[in-house]
């Protein structure tokens, strides 16, 4: 008898995703838990693996197609078996919505050729190709075995332009592209938080000298040396101190978090992309350090789950690392603050009546001010300036 498996709900707020890569053909037979297929949501990219075993007898939509939560993704029944039956209308038999379904688990983000030879490429390559009517099949890839990659793709785009006569002076017309499905999920969430959250950013200096000594200590034990990890430990008491910068205002309500999930904000190709760490308040800053830098490897890799990208009580950025100082972040949908570091640059500073040099680093703090009055907002920050000026590591 034929089963019915549809698009289940693979993160929080899904509705649809992209079909990225089909791993069957219809009449392929397949195990309970065999990969289907790679979709692609609003943040990652997700394997998804079949609740039934049998022979494939339907696909529900093509490469590069768009499904919504609840739309037919496959139907897998007995060798022979017509789909849709005589009579019938498709989806009315043996219909279930996939609840054997496996948790989605991500797969490396470049395709691997299947036996039809497909191309192998990641999905935002495959977009950018798709957006500027370039034919994957006549180029060669450069990446790891002949993949290609989006460096490919935009010399492919230049020489393209290079054959387009250029138009007479006073005729050029605008480009139109459609944003990407993460750039329009993250210019949503961020329009939502600007207009729903009375903002207010204030700013401090730090003195980072014992921040960067403790940077260079933390590299010298060989493992991910993120400097955000450094900064999580200053900013974690102080979110113990002050529970409203670790609070979301919910409606007439205040809901006060009793869990410390840090989010920590990472630049890709594809935009800006917020990693969760779970419990970052048990970790050790090794730890913390080793799972900031996994979690952003995957990010960029678009190979990290719904769940690790979503569910933040408070965001660290560091957006020294791109060059960046003084700034107004806006704060993530879901929380009551966020927090940015710029670059330590070396300054004039007086200490007991001399003048000295000592790097410098600007903190940028914005807050929800329907939670957080000003007062509070400088003795949150007050704290965290206190607390990494006096870092050290343990042991």
């Amino acid at each position: 008898m034929a089963n019915v498996f549809r698009l289940p709900d693979i993160g929080e707020g899904l509705t649809d995703a992209e079909i990225v890569r089909w791993h069957v053909a219809v009449g392929d037979k397949v195990a309970e838990n065999q990969l289907l297929v790679e979709v692609e949501t609003a943040k990652a990219v997700v394997e998804i693996t079949s609740p039934f075993a049998g022979t494939v007898l339907h696909l529900g939509a093509a490469e590069g197609d768009v499904v919504e939560v609840g739309e037919v993704l496959v139907v897998v029944g007995d060798p022979g078996e017509r789909w849709p039956p005589d009579g019938e209308a498709p989806g009315s038999v043996g219909e279930a919505t996939g609840p054997g379904a496996q948790t989605p688990e991500t797969s490396a983000p470049t395709a691997v050729p299947g036996p039809s030879g497909r191309i192998r490429a990641m999905p935002i390559v495959r977009r950018l190709a798709r957006e500027h009517g370039i034919d994957l099949t006549a180029i060669v890839g450069t990446g790891p075995g002949g993949a290609i990659t989006r460096a490919d793709v935009e010399a492919a785009i230049a020489a393209a332009d290079r054959r387009t006569e250029e138009p007479a002076a006073g005729t050029r017309e605008d480009e139109r592209i459609p944003m990407s499905r993460l750039r329009r999920t993250i210019a949503e969430n961020l329009a939502r938080s600007w207009r729903e959250i009375p903002h207010v950013t204030v700013q401090a200096d730090v003195d980072a000298t014992a921040l960067l000594a403790a940077h260079g200590e933390l590299k010298t034990r060989g493992g991910p040396a993120p400097l955000e990890a450094l900064v999580a430990q200053a900013v974690l008491p102080a979110l113990r101190r002050h529970r409203e910068f670790n609070a979301v205002v919910d409606g007439d309500d205040v809901v006060y978090r009793h869990r410390y999930d840090l989010g920590f904000a990472v630049d890709t190709e594809e935009g800006l992309m917020v990693v969760v760490v779970r419990d970052a308040d048990r970790l050790g800053v090794d730890e913390l350090g080793a799972r900031i830098a996994e979690l952003a490897d995957r990010a960029r890799k678009r190979t990290a789950t719904p769940e690790e990208l979503t569910g933040q009580t408070f965001t660290i950025s560091n957006i020294g690392a791109l060059g960046g100082g003084p700034g107004t972040p806006i704060i993530p949908w879901g929380t009551s603050a966020i927090l940015s570091i710029g670059r330590a640059v070396e300054k004039p500073v007086v200490r007991g009546g001399g003048i000295f040099v000592a790097p410098i680093a600007p903190l940028n703090l914005s807050y929800d001010h329907r939670l957080i009055d000003g007062s509070l907002g400088q003795r949150f920050l007050a704290d965290v300036v206190e607390g990494l000026e006096g870092l050290a590591l343990p042991g």
